[in-house]
């Protein structure tokens, strides 16, 4: 329940994917229509792509999601959402589910259906609130949702004040599942495997896939307690510096701020702690902390990203008081990202949001690739907007997510990550 709230917004399929999303990925945080679009005609299905076989026992996976990640107990409701192609290993988790005395709701959805929701569904209701999202809220236990889209550019010419809307109205959803400690267990963490994530990734589509079903299959033991230190370690530390040849430049403090952990398995601990730690991500392997606010200084500079699947180059961040005070890009995706950001009349998307450190050894992208993402031990993610899924207070519908693979760290002086490896 983490970075897609844009995407949510998008689809608006409210409670169906709203209760799976609280953070923004690259794609979704920035991905809308140009600035100016006419108005679209009714959305026909977008061109599909077909899943290969995962490679990996799906009935092994459902029960690991339920019993150790999830950690459904007898009596609870569990959510299960995700697309078609993967129905067999949803109906696996559902089964799971009822195994344990638990009592599943599962939802299927897919590309077609998420457009057609944005698409051909007036632009009147765009602000109405979620109801059935937020009565879900009430009940649910735990979500398990798989991210599976497979279209990459799934709402061109959607127009950005329309997601904008959307986004406000689903807000309190959001609010609602980390109230309520409902348990997240999200599966694909930008790494789901399609042609076209391979090729942004500069990797054949076998070997993201086995990239993909390693880094979950994981022994999650060992994730714990390489997470346990590193969280220790920021926990006790004042100041991260964080470098790129790039030109990334910037430091923010983080003392005192809490410090979570996406080690693959909610706890005793985690449930205990409630809110943004009961969330998992997988595949798994991330750390992560909010800033002291007002403190981040400097500039954050993203080689590469996408935008609806166009390009955009050296995406420029500079931060002053902990804001984000100017934004510069190129690219073919950059005017539309731009656009969308604009879009947002809410000044809490300035603000910088978080630090997150990727700590898994299974998830491994190429040496040349300019274009990051979470997990992959060393790997380096900031970001603005919303933070609640990292213990922030900051709901806003909006984030912008930078991945800075190839980075140094320092905290208080000590070099953490370098040159993208972790040190810790």
């Amino acid at each position: 329940m983490k970075r897609k709230l844009i995407a949510a917004a998008l689809a608006a399929a409210t409670s169906v994917v709203l209760v799976s999303c609280q953070r923004s990925t690259p794609e979704d945080a920035t991905s809308a229509a140009p600035a100016s679009t006419p108005a679209p005609a009714p959305a026909t299905a977008p061109a599909s792509e077909t899943p290969k076989p995962a490679p990996t026992d799906l009935e092994q996976l459902a029960q690991r999601l339920v019993t150790q990640s999830a950690a459904v107990k007898e009596g609870e409701i569990v959510y299960i959402t995700g697309r078609t192609q993967d129905a067999e290993l949803l109906e696996n988790i559902a089964v799971n589910v009822r195994k344990l005395g638990a009592r599943p709701i599962i939802e299927y959805g897919s590309d077609r259906l998420s457009k057609r929701l944005f698409f051909d569904v007036p632009e009147q209701y765009d602000a109405q609130p979620d109801e059935i999202g937020l009565e879900l809220a009430k009940v649910v236990d735990a979500t398990i949702s798989l991210d599976n889209n497979m279209t990459q550019n799934l709402f061109e010419g959607a127009d950005p004040k329309r997601t904008a809307t959307r986004g406000k109205a689903n807000e309190p959803v959001v609010q609602a599942f980390l109230k309520n400690n409902i348990r997240t267990i999200e599966v694909g963490n930008d790494l789901y495997p399609t042609p076209w994530r391979a090729e942004r990734y500069g990797m054949t589509l076998d070997a993201l896939s086995n990239t993909f079903w390693n880094g979950v299959n994981l022994d999650y033991s060992e994730l714990q307690t390489r997470g346990a230190q590193i969280k220790a370690a920021l926990a006790g530390g004042n100041e991260v510096h964080i470098t790129n040849p790039n030109g990334t430049d910037l430091k923010v403090r983080v003392q005192g701020r809490p410090v979570l952990v996406s080690d693959g398995i909610v706890s005793a601990d985690d449930i205990k702690q409630g809110g943004a730690a009961v969330s998992v991500f997988l595949p798994a392997g991330e750390v992560y902390t909010t800033p002291v606010p007002g403190t981040a200084e400097g500039k954050v500079v993203q080689t590469r990203t996408f935008f609806r699947g166009k390009q955009v180059d050296n995406l420029t961040l500079t931060f002053v008081g902990g804001k984000a005070t100017s934004m510069a890009g190129s690219g073919p995706g950059y005017a539309d990202l731009k656009a969308q950001y604009d879009a947002v009349d809410d000044a809490r998307k300035d603000l910088f949001g978080f630090v997150d450190l990727g700590i898994n050894p299974n998830v491994t992208l190429p040496a040349n690739s300019t274009v990051g993402t979470w997990v992959p031990a060393g790997a380096v993610t900031v970001g603005t907007g919303v933070n609640t899924w990292a213990g922030g207070d900051n709901s806003v519908p909006y984030g912008l997510t930078l991945f800075l693979p190839g980075s140094t760290v320092m905290l208080d002086g000590k070099a953490i990550v370098e040159n993208g490896v972790l040190k810790l």
